[in-house]
């Protein structure tokens, strides 16, 4: 169905707004064998859904005329899972139905809740909130369903992880039985499809994801790294592309926090949202990101939701995606409006092929390269700043005899000298990576002098537990305060790993396994160090690794602890840049 068969003054609202044709999920919602039919749409972000289910409704909302009756109680309930989304929402509906004079009402978190009341007390015809708020005015009466004939469930996966579940529950069975219900979902989990069945009746299938394509805009890359290399990949990356706003992607809010805190010691212009942040510090931090203040926002799946900022041309998988569907809705933060965007997912060289697995499910063709380095870096900043400069200035009065005293008093060449200078200490400095493709990359065994006289000590853990050098190498630095300078060789056996330290930071070394240790803890503090009677025997079954050179700087936080060991009865939460794939931790969104 075309725009112009709509009613008249939807058909308007779209052609002042710039819409020549419908998007296919529009397109498909206004279908003759969509017509009052519940709905089950699946549609990428980005994709127009706001609209589509706006012109969906418009079929129960308006007259022939394309008039809407005098507000009363509500004809129309959006429900979104947060205070943005919700808020993003009824924006879009009041330019749709604006020449019809909608009245809408939004009832979400961290507003005026009175104030909320008495506007629905004046009469709406369409509300659009977040389930908690919602349940709240329902049960203290000041929001009466009784006239509903649409209700809309947007982001509806998102809701239910948030645990919303007995909020929706409770609010679709204040509704009469003969409503439309239409539900829109990024992704089709058991437990949408467990909702769908309750609250639907001969719900049409809707999907614009058969070709299970990221979008066009998009170019998709993939950078294997070493997992300690996670967190200097993420701010080489950021350095490399110099995006006008990047999106870092996170499984946990410790994770969102602590790579925050990393990025803003380094200089970076970053913003963080997570569940732990208050609606006013979600405001302040959106607001920065769309006034240029800050360039980097670093955010969890659920938190990120109902975001659209127009300059976002960068996003960063910190974190694998656990499938393809989330790897898309991440994506599309980007590439939106006929503007071009990179995804970038920082890939740990053991996660490489779940990561390929995952690409061919969403038929994604990702670039796999190195990740940035910082010698081409410095050399983008080169090129960068020469551009920079040969751009024509319009310059004031002022600032022309301020150059000309300038040339008076100085030489060109310091002149431009101290302008490089000034241009470079304004950026953060990029990270050495480990070069995967080099024999110490690879923790093969190397000769390092001033290991004569070791002592050797030994863990609990060991292959079966998923040992790996470049995870037990950062964790021997945090529990013995020594640098991986002061590690010798390390040799993984079946149930436990030996590994050797110079015999001058033996005492210190053990005396601070001794502060550092709890007994029976879940974390790394819960891991058993002591020491042990010699290099193991020759005969064991182990491989013996080399930690890489790297003088005698203390080393920085390693990463990730997913793809470390798995101890039975032991867990290893992840930091900042950690956990890849798997499932979400609900209570950290």
């Amino acid at each position: 169905m075309p725009f112009s068969q709509l009613p008249q003054s939807i058909a308007g609202a779209l052609v002042g707004r710039g819409y020549t044709q419908p998007t296919p999920v529009q397109a498909a919602v206004i279908e003759s064998d969509a017509e009052a039919r519940d709905l089950l749409v699946s549609a990428q972000t980005g994709s127009g859904k706001t609209v589509a289910f706006g012109l969906a409704m418009a079929q129960q909302l308006l007259d022939a005329d394309g008039n809407l009756p005098a507000p009363g109680a509500p004809l129309a309930l959006i429900i979104a899972p947060t205070r943005e989304l919700a808020m993003q929402v009824s924006r879009e509906l009041e330019w749709l139905y604006a020449p019809a004079r909608a009245r809408i009402a939004t009832c979400v978190g961290g507003m005026d809740s009175a104030r909320e009341r008495r506007n629905l007390s004046y009469g709406t015809h369409i509300v659009v909130g977040t389930p908690g708020r919602l349940r709240d005015h329902l049960e203290r009466g000041a929001l009466d369903l009784s006239a509903l004939v649409c209700a809309v469930l947007d982001e509806a996966d998102e809701m239910l992880d948030m645990g919303f579940r007995e909020d929706l529950e409770q609010i679709l069975d204040a509704t009469p039985d003969n409503r439309r219900t239409l539900l829109f979902s990024a992704t089709m989990p058991r437990p949408i499809v467990a909702l769908a069945k309750r609250y639907q009746r001969d719900a049409l299938r809707i999907s614009t994801l058969d070709e299970r394509q990221g979008h066009g805009d998009i170019s998709y890359q993939a950078v294997a790294v070493s997992p300690s290399d996670i967190e200097n990949a993420v701010i080489n990356l950021l350095r490399f592309h110099e995006a006008e706003t990047a999106m870092l992607f996170c499984a946990t809010r410790d994770n969102v926090r602590h790579l925050h805190a990393s990025l803003v010691e380094r200089g970076f212009a970053a913003v963080a949202l997570s569940g732990e942040h208050s609606q006013n510090e979600r405001n302040h931090a959106l607001q920065a990101l769309r006034d240029g203040r800050a360039r980097v926002c670093v955010a969890t799946d659920v938190a990120a939701r109902g975001i659209d900022v127009a300059s976002l041309s960068l996003v960063i998988h910190v974190e694998v995606p656990r499938d393809a569907e989330v790897l898309q809705h991440r994506s599309g933060r980007t590439g939106r409006a006929g503007r071009k965007g990179t995804a970038v997912l920082i890939v740990p060289f053991s996660r490489r092929r779940r990561v390929e697995g995952i690409l061919r499910s969403a038929r994604i063709e990702a670039e796999w390269m190195p990740a940035p380095s910082a010698a081409s870096i410095r050399e983008r900043d080169r090129d960068r700043l020469i551009a920079r400069l040969a751009e024509p200035v319009e310059a004031t009065e002022e600032e022309t005899a301020l150059a000309e005293r300038l040339l008076a008093e100085q030489t060109p060449e310091n002149i431009a000298l101290a302008l490089v200078r000034a241009h470079s200490q304004t950026m953060p400095q990029p990270e050495e990576l480990i070069d995967l493709s080099s024999a110490e990359g690879r923790g093969e065994k190397q000769h390092r002098p001033g290991f004569d006289d070791t002592a050797w000590f030994r863990t609990d853990i060991g292959r079966r537990q998923n040992a790996d050098p470049r995870w037990i190498l950062p964790l021997l630095c945090r529990r013995g305060h020594i640098t991986r300078a002061d590690v010798g060789a390390i040799r993984i056996l079946a149930n436990e790993t030996h590994f050797e330290v110079r015999r001058a930071i033996e005492a210190k070394f053990r005396a601070a396994l001794q502060r550092t240790a709890r007994e029976g803890a879940e974390d790394e503090s819960g891991v058993r160090i002591e020491p042990a009677p010699g290099a193991p025997q020759p005969g064991a079954a182990g491989k013996v690794h080399k930690p890489r050179r790297t003088g005698d700087a203390a080393p920085r936080h390693e990463g990730p602890r997913h793809d470390g060991p798995r101890k039975p009865g032991k867990k290893f939460p992840p930091r900042h840049g950690g956990g890849h794939g798997g499932g979400k931790d609900r209570r950290a969104q």
